[in-house]
């Protein structure tokens, strides 16, 4: 069990990590271009090998890959890992290189259709170097799945970590040093892109290597091989579904004005921040447990498990997405407000941020409740739900992008997320009574309630900073320092005064996420 949770420790850790770097990429990246049109391109480039390393790599892959290949280590030992390994690599670059050599292809043929506007032709541009980066990091994901088998958690763990440093060092030092215009700057973050890639490939090549690992090229194909083709066909269409969503958010953001994309990408990320770490810890912590109780069969105990796991995403992200929509503008111009990005980004950035701010408590629900569904082998039933929301979100998109521009995106995306929930919770309360969400009405009252008047306090508060402040920079630094440790103090009050279900679990979890052992305790269940 130390073991186990000193493992959890590192990946928690190097997720913080990862998600602090991504962070700091994104303020350079956005201090540098703004809201421009260069950005939005770059961001609508680097969407694309993102999608189909969500497809290719990440996720479907990786999820049929480590139970064969620990299937391998049983029963063949490292040997056999090792000759599927490279039976894998040689057709993932077999079908990358291909996807990669078709997708430049058409990106190039952009650039002589005429009439378009240019960040069109930006954004194929961009395209055309971006891309081949999907290779590498199909390449990486692959390799990081392998030394999870073997034990080895530290080096995957840091995949992300290299891109980040790679894309800050390329713009933050060499376009800075070396180029002049914003064109110049943009060549060298892409080019950082790629040598975080070569970097997310090499470094765990070299682990695996001294792990006993000899590369080879193998297209001979055989059983196992067919059957990670098989176990993926499921997950590839829900990684898919999802994962078009995003890109047609971003084309229909890309089709209404030069910085909406840059806008709702910022907005994205900033609500995918606690949104990565809170949720990614009380799943954790949740899905194990619940993924045994149902191969038990003990429904009983998986809803218990469940409910606790409900509890937590509550407790944590209804306040935290209060906290985003008050704080909303000292955390844009904090972080953001600098150099290119202005005073008119940070006040277009603002209604859509408090819409993805909403979205949070419900992506972290629709997560947990997939994560309910994949405890029983049940993966068909979110893929089918997922194609409803994609349907929904396009639909919407459609129509209120017309009225209301990139909040109509923004909007459509909420209505989406609520729909895929309340469907999911629907199918799952059929399978397992136990887990129905009715359980959670009077404790989400207190919730509410809670997060009701640490919002209040925490207004209170920053109206009385503004009236002795002058609006600035200084004012949102001392607004975020003074109102975010009152307003915890407040919530933290509230929930314990109201007796709210899962306040101890919560304490209990952060205490073990501080010492870098979230996820392995069983939260007094």
């Amino acid at each position: 069990m130390s073991a186990s949770l000193q493992r959890i420790g590192i990946v928690s850790i190097a997720t913080v990590l990862s998600r602090v770097l991504g962070l700091a990429r994104d303020i350079l990246t956005f201090a540098v271009f703004g809201t421009s049109a260069l950005n939005s391109a770059f961001i609508f480039a680097f969407t694309l090998p993102n999608l189909f390393r969500r497809l290719l790599g990440e996720g479907a892959l990786t999820a049929a890959l480590v139970p064969t290949l620990s299937e391998e280590l049983e029963n063949n030992r490292r040997r056999g890992v090792f000759v599927l390994l490279n039976k894998v690599v040689t057709w993932l670059i077999l079908v990358s290189v291909g996807v990669v050599g078709v997708a430049m292809l058409l990106f190039y043929g952009i650039k002589w259709i005429p009439g378009l506007e240019e960040r069109w032709y930006l954004g194929a541009d961009l395209s055309r170097i971006l891309f081949p980066y999907m290779l590498f990091v199909c390449l990486a994901a692959v390799l990081a799945a392998a030394l999870n088998v073997l034990g080895r958690f530290a080096v995957p763990a840091l995949s992300a970590v290299w891109l980040n440093l790679a894309m800050i060092v390329a713009l933050g030092v060499f376009g800075t040093l070396l180029a002049s215009t914003p064109e110049g700057k943009m060549r060298f973050l892409c080019f950082g892109i790629l040598a975080g890639g070569v970097i997310q490939v090499a470094v765990p090549c070299w682990a695996l290597v001294r792990e006993g690992w000899k590369p080879a090229a193998d297209p001979r194909f055989s059983p196992r091989l067919k059957e990670i083709s098989v176990l993926m066909v499921p997950g590839l269409a829900g990684a898919a579904i999802f994962q078009v969503n995003v890109v047609v958010s971003r084309v229909l953001a890309f089709t209404l004005d030069e910085s909406a994309v840059a806008i709702l990408y910022l907005a994205n990320r900033l609500m995918e921040l606690p949104l990565g770490i809170f949720t990614i810890a009380v799943t954790t912590v949740v899905f194990p447990l619940i993924s045994r109780y149902a191969a038990r069969g003990d429904f009983r105990n998986l809803a218990a498990a469940y409910q606790k796991g409900v509890g937590l995403i509550l407790v944590i992200t209804v306040p935290a997405a209060a906290g985003i929509i008050l704080l909303r503008e000292p955390i844009l111009v904090c972080l953001f407000q600098w150099g290119a990005f202005g005073d008119a980004d940070t006040r277009s950035t603002l209604p859509v941020l408090a819409v993805f701010a909403l979205s949070l408590p419900f992506y972290s629900l629709a997560a947990h409740l997939t994560r309910g569904f994949y405890s029983l082998k049940d993966i068909r039933t979110p893929v089918r739900i997922a194609g409803v929301g994609f349907l929904v979100n396009l639909a919407l998109s459609l129509g209120l992008m017309t009225f209301l521009g990139i909040l109509g995106l923004a909007l459509a995306n909420l209505g989406s997320v609520i729909l895929q929930s309340a469907m999911l919770q629907v199918r799952l309360t059929r399978r397992i009574p136990g887990v129905a969400f009715r359980r959670q009405g009077r404790n989400l009252g207190k919730i509410v309630v809670a997060a009701a008047g640490m919002s209040l306090a925490g207004a209170g508060l920053l109206t009385g900073l503004e009236s002795w402040l002058t609006a600035g920079r200084q004012l949102a630094f001392v607004s975020l320092a003074a109102v975010i440790p009152a307003a915890v103090g407040v919530y933290g009050v509230l929930i314990w005064v109201l007796r709210v279900e899962g306040r101890e679990d919560m304490e209990h979890l952060i205490r073990r996420f501080l010492r870098g052992k979230s996820g392995g305790g069983d939260l007094n269940l």
